[in-house]
């Protein structure tokens, strides 16, 4: 294909969507086509379960064919030859490579596979430059990343990366005494001019603030602002901003040996209760650092034995949503821990809430928005790319980061003379390694990252951002 060729197929997709097939309607299949389905996209899913063909096209408006992904009679079904992506998220890493094996040789498109197994862990990166993937996701591996981020900074409640770690998305609630309490954004920012709050929740209203906005005591905010001064800001307003010198994990699995061995890599000393006895021994033998100990976490005495009453820091990674909440709950009641839950299936999210049960973590969006992200920056055509992308408020908002290819409307302009969509805000300009809390005076500049915040979806280039 010419080059004009090509740009005229880019221009097409920007505007029409991208042809993707999904192979695995699990938690991570579904979630996908949750979000990519209302993307304006053009989806076909493949399952060997009937059962989820059935229930998933009658809930969204997908195709869906009953085989097996791997098979290329299947993907030609599934539209192979004219796919711009495949993505293959089966409970095996094995098939999901080979199913996209097959597509690159018989298509032309992108592929992504997800791969769980710690085994692969050291060779993700051969794995992924010699398969020509695009990219390769862990779903247990990218769940450890984000719980330890919220451990190193445990009075918040959610912690998001942008800028490759510059820059961090910091959500926590205001408690009732704190400074911030009846304070305006625009005397926040006269206090400490390198922190932004860029959204806020207040008895289930989203509020994308200006200036004259007065924080109150019960609100969840979200706040950006440079990595290396995220603590100090914490200690500003009076939160504790050390990480946690210890953790109990309940549960053994991939997730659990992620986190135990980030955190023990990084000087946190970890237990870890599991129900089964050889995944304990395996566990000890990849561990020998960590106090791997076999025993129902259910059982209060081992739980006080193993030192619940005095841990900085508890986490429920079982595979059991139900068994996770449970003890969260037990754990708020007779320790001061720092409470993280996974959760993977329940949808009760007000309920859940009402349970004060501490950061809670959803592998199933996890997972899905480095996708996402992906996705909205193979369709962007005009000069920009969607680098990073998070979804906050229960995906009301999302938080979006933007690579500035080239020159445009938004460039060499000062922000105060954009017109911007409402209920949108420029967060941070990362220009050559520096963060940048933007004044109205400030322009964006090609090759700048810029980070956005708005209660619009489905933002794929920077040019969005403009009404």
């Amino acid at each position: 294909m010419n080059l004009l060729g090509k740009r005229i197929k880019e221009e097409l997709v920007s505007l029409s969507g991208l042809k993707i097939i999904i192979i695995g309607c699990g938690v991570v299949g579904t979630a996908l086509v949750e979000q990519l389905s209302i993307e304006n996209h053009d989806i076909t899913v493949i399952d060997t379960s009937a059962q989820k063909i059935q229930k998933i096209t009658s809930t969204y408006d997908v195709m869906g064919i009953v085989g097996n992904g791997a098979s290329f009679s299947i993907q030609k079904e599934a539209g192979i030859i004219d796919a711009d992506l495949l993505i293959a998220v089966t409970n095996s890493d094995e098939l999901n490579l080979l199913c996209c094996i097959v597509a690159s040789r018989v298509g032309d498109c992108a592929t992504i596979a997800k791969v769980r197994n710690p085994d692969y862990s050291h060779e993700l990166n051969h794995i992924k430059e010699r398969l020509g993937l695009a990219m390769i996701i862990n779903p247990e591996y990218e769940t450890s990343r984000e719980i330890y981020r919220i451990l190193c900074l445990p009075t918040a409640l959610e912690v998001s990366a942008f800028a490759h770690g510059k820059a961090e998305l910091v959500k926590i609630r205001i408690p009732y005494g704190n400074i911030l309490d009846g304070m305006t954004i625009a005397q926040l920012g006269k206090s400490t001019n390198d922190v932004l709050v860029c959204a806020v929740e207040r008895e289930k209203q989203i509020y994308i603030p200006t200036g004259d906005f007065e924080l109150k005591a019960g609100d969840a905010i979200s706040f950006v602002a440079p990595s290396k001064r995220v603590s100090e800001f914490f200690k500003h307003i009076g939160f504790k901003s050390n990480k946690v010198k210890n953790t109990m994990i309940i549960g053994g699995g991939e997730a659990g040996y992620y986190l135990a061995k980030r955190l023990c890599d990084n000087g946190i000393d970890v237990t870890i209760i599991e129900k089964d006895k050889e995944r304990c021994e395996e566990l000890a033998s990849l561990l020998p650092k960590v106090d791997v100990i076999n025993g129902n976490a259910a059982d209060e005495d081992l739980l006080n034995e193993e030192g619940l009453p005095t841990v900085e820091s508890f986490v429920t990674l079982t595979g059991s949503d139900e068994e996770n909440i449970l003890l969260a709950v037990h754990a708020k009641n007779f320790s001061n821990a720092k409470l993280v839950t996974k959760i993977n299936k329940i949808k009760f999210k007000e309920a859940i809430d009402n349970l004060d049960i501490g950061s809670v973590v959803y592998p199933r969006y996890i997972t899905p928005e480095a996708i996402i992200a992906y996705v909205r920056a193979k369709k962007a055509s005009k000069g920009s790319n969607v680098e990073t992308l998070y979804h906050l408020f229960d995906h009301r908002v999302e938080a979006v980061e933007f690579k500035i290819d080239r020159e445009s409307r938004v460039t060499n302009v000062p922000i105060m003379k954009l017109k911007l969509k409402d209920n949108l805000l420029i967060c941070f300009i990362s220009r050559q390694g520096k963060i940048i809390i933007p004044t109205g005076q400030d322009c964006i500049l090609p090759g700048d990252s810029v980070m956005i915040v708005t209660t619009h979806t489905g933002f794929n280039d920077i040019s969005n951002i403009l009404d």
